[in-house]
């Protein structure tokens, strides 16, 4: 009998250990639960499993219950691994159950792990010669036990295509974000966040997290400057106006605005022109040479570069994947 009971919606397997961390588990199934398309269908199911069914002990003070073992993974389209707090001991070898349960991940199937649950891919040997992202805090032990693994310690998601890290669990949430949004579009992947009260994109990477001996002053912000960015993508945005919007010198506010976001001003609009370019493709019938303006990019040849360089593909073809069908007329 078929784990999952919905052949129509893309099925997510979460394999859970002994000690797995609740909030972890948690995030999948909410974020995932919240998917739906224009009629209100739900686009996934999602399913527990271990190793072995049955009760295991969580990270807090009460046991979950994995309700399937490793047939559930036989029959995933995306695979979790969240953390666990055996992974603060980790070890260079998995164990035989775990490894096994792996062995049943469809080849089609993309993997994915919460925070340190990045261990389990690497001694799976599934993140050697691949970059990857794991807690700050377990940079050092993931360096020393993988020395085969890319790591970059500095970013909140690394997305490999077939293998996905993410790094401390607030990430989990802009990977499977991310996820949805690849998967089903810009609209289908804000509207789950907004069901989740959270932001569809989180500035920067881990480095923000990490205790500095110095805090950043607090008129080090560029949060006014953003906000006028994003109201005025039309417009030709010049580093200039936006560093005078904050008093600061061009090249102070570049520095500044690189430390709060983890880019460089032109690097970060150009994401946000590409996100609004997703967006009115998805939610409207504009003609790609007016969302180009709409967006800043100028003309259509512009928007198809940064579209393809970032996406893969021409602006015709997300809209004709992604954009909802319409009614037929009455």
């Amino acid at each position: 009998m078929s784990v999952f009971q919905h052949a129509e919606r893309r099925h997510v397997a979460v394999l859970v250990r002994p000690g797995v961390l609740p909030m972890e588990l948690g995030i999948v199934h909410q974020l995932f639960a919240l998917a739906v398309d224009a009629d209100g269908n739900r686009l996934y199911e999602v399913a527990t499993c271990a190793a072995r069914a049955g009760s295991l002990r969580s990270g807090a003070d009460f046991a979950l219950t994995a309700p399937h073992g490793p047939e559930a993974l036989a029959e995933a389209d995306l695979v979790f691994v969240p953390a666990s707090d055996e992974d603060y001991e980790p070890r260079p070898e998995l164990d035989p159950g775990l490894r096994a349960a792996l062995g049943r991940v469809p080849a089609h199937a993309r993997i994915a792990s919460i925070c340190t649950g990045a261990f389990v891919l690497a001694a799976a040997g599934l993140l050697d010669g691949r970059r990857a992202t794991t807690h700050w805090n377990a940079v050092e032990r993931f360096r020393r036990l993988f020395p085969r693994v890319e790591l970059d310690p500095d970013v909140l998601y690394v997305d490999e295509g077939a293998v996905l890290t993410s790094a401390g669990e607030a990430a989990g949430i802009d990977l499977c974000l991310h996820l949805i949004r690849e998967e089903h579009g810009a609209s289908v992947a804000n509207g789950v966040a907004r069901g989740a009260v959270v932001p569809a994109h989180r500035d920067g990477g881990q480095a923000q997290f990490i205790r500095r001996a110095v805090p950043e002053p607090r008129s080090s912000s560029t949060a006014r400057a953003r906000a006028f960015a994003l109201e005025n993508l039309h417009r030709v945005l010049s580093l200039r106006e936006l560093a005078e919007l904050e008093s600061m010198s061009v090249r102070t506010f570049t520095r500044r605005f690189r430390d709060e976001t983890g880019l460089s001003p032109v690097r970060w609009l150009t994401r946000e022109r590409v996100e609004r370019a997703r967006q009115l493709l998805e939610e409207t019938d504009l003609p790609v040479e007016r969302i180009a303006e709409d967006c800043g990019f100028g003309t259509a040849a512009s928007l198809r570069q940064h579209l393809r360089a970032r996406l893969g593909i021409s602006p015709r073809t997300y809209r004709s994947s992604f954009q909802p069908p319409r009614p037929a007329p009455a």
